[in-house]
């Protein structure tokens, strides 16, 4: 997860051979009436064993994810990465969505690109933050796609209770106001120890710093929708949160793991880390590489 550092493209497909396998970005733009173009990078080393969706967290984008999809290439990992819709180079009303499922159509949408690419390889599903809560109602919702869930910091509830009468308004303007704005408040030096990392995301210009009533209502729908339907979950699960999480509630996370139907779960808590565990300058690569392990221990 670091900032971009690719050649962009927009609206075509830009096959790149700067690394030792093919990479590629482009656009998903053949979609349902409606549907707003979507950005990809795929990473595809020539003796791939498995395959990684991988989904962003709330705000952020794929290009911050560059670092981690070489990292495990290497370990013989394909993997694509979108921008959902209003994020990133992805179109669409920055941080907002009209319902939650969306989201899903567009990880369907990525699913059925990356298919024409990997064929057969078994195929696991990734979600950082938001992305984990994208990811594993996906899987509730479509319980033959992944071989199983690695999940990092997922984003099941928020580190600080939300006041009553915050969710009451937040309500009202859903319904009366669905792309009013709203400052998450979320700094880079909330997400990472590295200074240098932490500067990069609070000047990206592709990090959306606000969120919208409706995508609120809806984010929180479907994080207790998560809850109640957690038990029929079977499929196998790596979740590994972060002790010191400054942005979602780790207990949470783990309330939710403890409800999931899985015989072959894994939770583990990293103590002293930040939100972004992927991009903690002590851990990252050893974080990486455990993700990468559980996925080939699993095909």
């Amino acid at each position: 997860m670091q900032a971009r550092d690719s050649i962009t493209s927009r609206g075509r497909t830009s096959r790149i051979s700067i690394e030792p396998y093919a990479y590629e970005e482009g656009s998903i733009t053949k979609r349902a009436a409606g549907a707003p173009t979507l950005s990809y990078q795929l990473s595809m080393p020539p003796d791939a064993k498995a395959a990684l969706l991988v989904v962003h967290g709330y705000g952020e984008h794929g290009g911050r994810y560059r670092y981690v999809l070489q990292r495990w290439a290497r370990k013989g990992l394909a993997a694509g990465v979108l921008d959902l819709r209003g994020h990133g180079w992805s179109a669409g009303a920055r941080g907002h969505c009209e319902r939650f499922a969306d989201y899903h159509d567009d990880v369907d949408d990525l699913l059925a690109m990356m298919r024409e690419h990997v064929r057969d390889l078994p195929l696991f599903g990734f979600g950082h933050s938001f992305g984990g809560l994208v990811i594993t109602t996906h899987a509730l919702s479509r319980p033959s796609i992944f071989r199983g869930l690695v999940l990092s910091s997922p984003f099941f509830g928020l580190s600080a209770a939300v006041p009553q009468s915050k969710k009451v308004l937040g309500e009202i303007a859903s319904r009366l106001y669905p792309k009013l704005a709203v400052p998450t408040g979320i700094a880079g030096a909330d997400c990472t120890h590295d200074e240098a990392l932490a500067r990069l995301y609070d000047l990206d210009p592709l990090v959306n710093k606000n969120a919208t009533a409706r995508w609120y209502t809806e984010t929180q729908a479907a994080q207790q929708d998560l809850l109640a339907r957690a038990p029929q979950l079977r499929t196998p699960v790596l979740l590994i949160a972060a002790g010191a999480d400054r942005v979602v509630s780790t207990p949470a996370a783990r309330a939710v793991f403890e409800r999931f139907g899985s015989s072959d779960k894994t939770f583990e808590e990293r103590v002293g880390l930040y939100h972004e565990i992927l991009n903690e300058p002590r851990a990252r690569d050893e974080i990486a590489d455990q993700m990468a392990d559980w996925v080939l221990a699993h095909i």
